[in-house]
């Protein structure tokens, strides 16, 4: 069926420049989600205003404190909550059109599957809910089940898998079916550091693919390895939002770095800073952490409530 020009997301129309833009895949304007109690009256405002785009092929972070709105961000996207205003499109429709839950792949903070089958019997029924057929299903259940390092395990029930294997079997259930955006909550937890950095190369290796994949996670140093944008949350707020490169790089520092120099350019250019009482270490712009930055911008944030997201590093469009 034919989406009317009202349904479609401004984003996803073509470029009237003549340059193609990087496609939308996500996009949320003036997103805002209020929970009420049993008489109608405000008891939480999970989510304000949130502006955001995200791109194909891109691996995209959502940042925040516990109850800053990441979770609710997730269902919202999904169509498993409606929101109190504002728009959210998923693959230029509205996100209540369940029909593009076909293309997306979502892995829970807490996976929901049933203990008594095994990690081929759990991939095979999700196989068929989307009518795939059973050659095409019982080769994709074999190739997940390798792809995320159980095939050891596959004939054991998955009440006997540690919640490091649990995570494992739940993220070859989020890709059953080739999703071309996965949406992952808290990926790495419970897998020990091998498993985790398993975990970061699949992730990178979805990017190649030409996926798109939006994650959420409280370890910084996850997000830092594999992102390539991220948005802080905090108290419903988009706080910032940018490349992980850019945002990290302290820019009132400068360092030079000059490999291979020979000794009379190193004898003249220390003669010259020597001359400014400066020493060279190195050139460019160092990087802080992300766990440095994330701590800064909360901290701003309980210091100031009304910043905003000034989309310093965002590499697509400035935000106000």
């Amino acid at each position: 069926m034919a989406m009317s020009e009202a349904q479609v997301s401004p984003a996803a129309r073509p470029s009237e420049t003549g340059q193609s833009p990087p496609e939308v895949v996500i996009e949320t304007r003036t997103l805002s989600k209020v929970y009420r109690d049993f008489w109608g009256r405000t008891k939480v405002q999970a989510l304000k205003a949130l502006d955001l785009q995200i791109y194909r092929g891109e691996v995209f972070g959502l940042l925040g404190p516990n109850g800053s709105g990441k979770t609710t961000t997730m269902k919202l996207l999904l169509g498993l909550l409606l929101p109190t205003s504002g728009e959210v499109y998923v693959f230029g429709r509205p996100a209540t059109d369940v029909s593009k839950n076909e293309r997306i792949g979502y892995l829970p903070e807490e996976s929901y599957l049933y203990r008594f089958l095994n990690a081929e019997e759990t991939l095979d029924f999700y196989g068929r809910l989307f009518n795939m057929p059973r050659s095409v299903r019982r080769q994709r259940v074999a190739d997940l089940i390798e792809m995320v390092g159980l095939t050891w395990a596959k004939k054991r029930p998955l009440k006997e898998y540690s919640k490091g294997m649990t995570r494992r079997i739940g993220l070859a259930q989020a890709l059953i079916n080739d999703p071309d955006l996965i949406l992952l909550d808290e990926p790495t937890s419970g897998l020990d550091p091998i498993g985790t950095r398993e975990m970061k190369d699949l992730i990178l290796r979805l990017r190649d693919q030409g996926k798109t994949v939006v994650m959420c996670s409280h370890l910084l140093a996850d997000v830092q390895d594999v992102c390539d944008r991220i948005g802080i949350l905090y108290q419903g707020e988009l706080k910032e939002l940018g490349r992980v490169d850019q945002l990290l790089a302290m820019r009132d520092v400068t360092e030079i770095r000059v490999p291979r120099m020979s000794p009379e350019a190193e004898s003249e250019v220390k003669a010259v800073l020597a001359k400014h009482g400066l020493e060279i270490l190195s050139w460019g712009n160092p990087t802080t952490t992300l766990e440095h930055l994330f701590l800064r911008i909360i901290r701003e944030s309980e210091e100031h409530p009304g910043l905003r997201a000034h989309g310093r590093g965002d590499g697509h469009a400035d935000r106000n």
